[in-house]
C-alpha cells in the first residue's frame, strides 16, 4: 500500500513524449509538478509537466 501517493506520467513540454514516471504526495502537493529532465528524443534538457 503506497498510502497518500499517486503515480503520475511526465510529459515533454516540446515534443509530447511521454518519458518518466513517478509518484507524488497529492495532498500535500495540490499543483501540477513541473521539472526539467533529459529528454531522449529532444537530445536535451527540456521541461517535464505532469499530464493530465
Amino acid at each position: 500500500m503506497a498510502g497518500k501517493r499517486d503515480q503520475i506520467i511526465l510529459k515533454c513540454s516540446e515534443c509530447g513524449d511521454e518519458n518518466y514516471f513517478s509518484t507524488r504526495n497529492k495532498k500535500a502537493h495540490p499543483a501540477k509538478l513541473e521539472i526539467k529532465k533529459y529528454c531522449p528524443k529532444c537530445n536535451k534538457m527540456t521541461l517535464h509537466k505532469e499530464k493530465k
